[in-house]
């Protein structure tokens, strides 16, 4: 895996991406997935080039009275080594950090959440965890996805899980075994938008994004269970 922390894009200021605080959002290149309706067809395949690590650092340091967090997003940040000292520096400028992730490596997921690095996780549950599909990633990569949703839901670290609607990877039976994950974390419905995605020839063939009332339909059937599920 990476021993550096390669930067592809900078969002200087969001309202939304970290749940009640004003933040940045640095967004990491590369990624162990190739979701074919992956959004961020650049940073996954290191088509940007990389901002300098130290001037990231730099803005943050300035923008310390304005900006109360950092979401470190992807690509997956997880696989560069250099996400460790990017955490730590984040906590020494007094962010709060959150960390979104598909959830592929709970060793390092561990770690960071012992460390005490993180304030708040997001992670994308992409298909039935138990049996993530070819189209996504290598099932040695797959099988981790269970091991992740625990982690998260045994911490104390504040966490949702987020499902991405798009057919054939989520339909109510996968969607019913990634509940059985999920004990009291918000979950998120997704709305995908299949315009510049990695891989458009896989759409309409063999994947759609799901309709509004399907995901009505999921989003019914989770609070049914008890869940607090929504739909973004």
């Amino acid at each position: 895996m990476g021993s550096g922390f390669p930067i592809g894009g900078l969002q200087k200021t969001t309202l939304l991406d970290f749940p009640g605080k004003v933040s940045a959002v640095v967004f990491v290149q590369g990624c162990n997935f190739l979701c074919p309706y992956c959004h961020n067809p650049d940073l996954v395949l290191y088509r940007q080039k990389a901002f300098a690590l130290t001037e990231v650092i730099a803005f943050l340091a300035q923008r310390r009275k304005i900006l109360e967090g950092v979401v470190i997003s992807g690509g997956e940040p997880t696989l560069h080594d250099g996400l460790f000292s990017f955490c730590a520096t984040l906590k020494s400028l007094g962010y709060a950090v959150k960390l979104d992730t598909n959830g592929s490596r709970p060793a390092v997921l561990r770690q960071l959440l012992e460390a005490e690095f993180l304030d708040y996780v997001a992670m994308d549950v992409k298909a039935n965890p138990e049996q993530y599909p070819a189209a996504i990633c290598l099932p040695d990569v797959g099988e981790n996805i269970p091991r992740s949703m625990a982690l998260l839901e045994e911490s104390r670290v504040m966490h949702e899980f987020r499902v991405p609607c798009v057919a054939p990877f989520i339909d109510a039976g996968n969607f019913a075994a990634i509940m059985e994950h999920i004990r009291h974390a918000p979950l998120f419905l997704q709305t995908v938008r299949l315009e510049d995605v990695l891989q458009a020839d896989f759409f309409p063939g063999q994947g759609r994004a799901l309709d509004k009332n399907t995901m009505e339909n999921l989003r019914y059937i989770a609070q049914q269970k008890g869940l607090n599920c929504q739909i973004r």
